[in-house]
């Protein structure tokens, strides 16, 4: 029997994890988290997803959908670590809070469906992870569901994730007879007994020691390819060791030249306690991480190593509001931050103090003194400070990259039911922008609606739900809107603008030639090829901001520009008349008249839609894609049932989730993922309303 994992757990950044949990939606993120939550004795009872009872999706919301919305920081201590959790969504609408919490990670867990594998959103989350160079390794959840098959999901992590999987395990028994694994390294089974929260550690079998031995020795030989040290070892012995194995994939999981795989069933609570032990193993903690870098006010880039001697330095990447007041969640990256301190938001130069500092257990909080380099905390107390907030020691600014923020591609017109609740809903609004900067809230200048924008129709179905029950106010929501984007075909050479204004006092002056020219991609690039001082480098900057306010509206239908290059080829000046306040009003008209001279196209939003149907209902469903315009890309089928992939325009799936219910008889699901842009058809073109 295994021994009791709980020793004392110190604070050095040495023996801290943090890491998060990342996969598609239902593969078992969160009762994963809620497992290990169990094994390190954070908590004492397991909580059910379909019970609505886990400790991080605590959210009303959460538990009536059955779906992890909001990211939910855990911590728990094991091996004498600390073990600092995040439990992002699985679903692509819900993919910012999933980019918030990479930011400040230092590595992951992805998990898959022993059935399904690589699913869409695992993919998309992965490529986040890549983005973000977050060292990953793999669970493959589920192996006691019907057709189950480790090697399977292995297969399609290679092949659809383009990396090289490193097997640790062998699965003892298949779906209902799943008991256990067999750790290759140490060549031992580990088996879980019906109603044991423990495993029991005891020679390989004998059905498969013969096939143990071979997966090990195939483990070597990857490895040995992949590492110079075990290559020379492997080489001079035939064979690797358990200490060398260990060594080597821990420093290929953090070059990222490999992905552990472990598996198990988190339902049945097997395999949690060898997955704890490999992210203590494998994954790196806040000392083996490069010093975070930033910018100093003077514009020189400065280094913080993680170390509490350092000044403070943090990063915001998380706000909420809960009944105990706002709370803004912290990793601090260098230094020490201690309960009534002074801290300085660096890209404001405003100073705050922070009243009390929290570690989070979801929706519960233990207070501590102060928190050290390499600590994810939730602070009370600031007042201004947002996701993506640079937090420091007054006397050493730093402002640190915050995380990026995607462009949202719904919209609907919010009004509050009653005239006397306007003001509660312009709060109410207010605040969920605060907590979810991938909301945006602007008022429709011709119609004066307000309109509320976001990543898909469950991400602003959640949105208004969070109006009417958090705040009490009754909306009505007109239909989504998705944002259509304008970019230019074919472009225009020499256009010559002049900008003079002459009202008295000091005038206007600004003369720009400019050439504008399509991109491939949806982007906007700006460049001056002026010679001879022409027109000064100021002078440029100021066109360049022009020409970007040029692009929030379009010449089509008001919509925002994307995809074109700008050129600054010449201009003048005049001696007292010219300023930077000039030459962006003529870099904004200019741009505004190249585009009405050239040829230019609307875009619209495509998604990405994995449908999965009963094999007697494909016919309906192609039949319903081709109707929504969709382009299918592909179809496989297996026991019975069929999986298509199509790219279909984002506006033609509002409502698409009742119908593929209808079609199928409730058996059917879809997910989707971003796709990019595509031209508009013209038909479709000539009658959508103008912005």
């Amino acid at each position: 029997m295994r021994a009791n994992r709980q020793p004392r757990t110190t604070t050095s950044s040495t023996a801290v994890r943090n890491l998060g949990i990342l996969a598609h939606v239902d593969a078992g993120k969160t009762t994963i988290t809620e497992r290990i939550l169990f094994a390190t004795g954070a908590i004492h009872k397991r909580g059910e997803v379909h019970h609505g009872t886990t400790v991080t999706d605590y959210d009303a919301q959460e538990r009536d959908r059955g779906i992890t919305i909001f990211a939910a920081a855990v911590s728990c201590a094991w091996g004498g670590h600390r073990v600092n959790l995040i439990d992002t969504p699985g679903h692509v609408d819900f993919s910012d809070e999933v980019e918030r919490s990479l930011r400040v990670l230092d590595g992951a867990v992805a998990v898959f469906d022993a059935v399904a594998g690589v699913e869409p959103q695992s993919e998309t989350v992965w490529r986040q992870a890549d983005r973000h160079g977050v060292p990953r390794i793999a669970f493959v959840n589920k192996l006691d569901r019907a057709g189950a098959d480790l090697d399977t999901a292995v297969a399609s992590i290679r092949g659809r994730l383009g990396v090289v999987p490193l097997v640790v395990q062998l699965p003892i028994g298949a779906e209902d007879s799943f008991t256990g694994v067999v750790d290759l390294l140490g060549m031992r089974a580990l088996s879980w007994e019906a109603g044991s929260d423990t495993y029991q550690e005891g020679p390989v079998p004998e059905a498969l020691r013969e096939e143990a031995a071979g997966r090990r020795r195939l483990l070597e030989e990857t490895v040995a390819e992949l590492h110079a040290d075990a290559l020379e070892e492997f080489c001079s012995a035939s064979a690797l060791t358990e200490r060398t194995l260990v060594r080597a994939l821990r420093e290929l999981t953090l070059r990222g030249d490999g992905v552990v795989v472990l598996c198990g069933s988190a339902y049945r609570n097997r395999g949690i306690e060898p997955l704890l032990d490999a992210v203590l193993a494998y994954l790196p903690s806040p000392s083996d991480m490069p010093p975070v870098r930033g910018l100093a006010p003077d514009g020189a880039e400065q280094e913080r190593v993680p170390d509490p001697a350092e000044p403070f330095a943090a990063l915001a990447f998380k706000v909420t509001a809960t009944a105990t007041g706002r709370l803004t969640y912290l990793r601090v990256y260098a230094g020490t931050l201690r309960k009534g301190a002074t801290v300085l938001d660096a890209a404001t130069g405003r100073t705050e103090r922070v009243g009390r500092i929290l570690r989070v257990q979801a929706d519960r909080h233990e207070e501590r003194e102060e928190a050290v380099a390499g600590d994810i905390v939730a602070v009370i107390g600031l007042k201004a400070a947002r996701a993506g907030t640079t937090l420091c020691a007054p006397g050493a600014p730093l402002v640190l990259e915050p995380p990026s923020v995607a462009e949202p591609v719904v919209s609907v017109a919010v009004e509050a039911r009653r005239n006397s609740d306007t003001g509660r809903l312009s709060a109410a609004l207010a605040r969920l922008t605060e907590e979810d900067p991938s909301l945006v809230v602007r008022s429709d200048a011709e119609s004066g609606q307000t309109v509320l924008s976001g990543m898909g129709e469950l991400h602003l179905e959640v949105a208004v739900e969070k109006i009417r029950s958090g705040h009490g106010v009754e909306v009505v929501v007109g239909r989504p809107q998705v944002s259509y984007r304008e970019t230019v075909v074919r472009g225009v050479s020499g256009l010559v603008h002049r900008h003079v204004k002459q009202d008295g006092g000091a005038g206007q002056f600004a003369h720009v030639v400019l050439d504008v020219e399509p991109l491939d991609e949806p982007c906007f690039e700006f460049r001056s090829t002026v010679v001879g001082g022409r027109v000064p480098q100021e002078y440029a900057r100021a066109v360049e901001a022009g020409c970007r306010d040029a692009l929030a509206e379009g010449p089509l239908g008001g919509f925002p520009v994307t995809g074109l290059r700008v050129t600054l080829t010449d201009g003048a000046t005049h001696s007292k008349d010219s300023s930077e306040m000039a030459f962006r009003a003529a870099g904004r008209f200019g741009l505004r008249e190249a585009l009405r001279l050239s040829t230019m196209e609307l875009l619209e939003p495509l998604a990405e839609v994995t449908v999965t149907v009963p094999e007697d209902g494909v016919g309906g469903v192609l039949g319903d894609l081709a109707a929504r315009r969709g382009r299918v890309a592909g179809s496989t089928a297996e026991a019975g049932t069929a999986v298509i992939t199509a790219a279909v325009p984002l506006a033609e799936l509002f409502g698409y989730a009742s119908r593929l219910r209808g079609r199928t008889q409730g058996r059917g699901t879809f997910t989707t993922r971003p796709a990019g842009l595509a031209p508009v058809p013209a038909s479709v073109a000539g009658a959508l309303p103008a912005r």
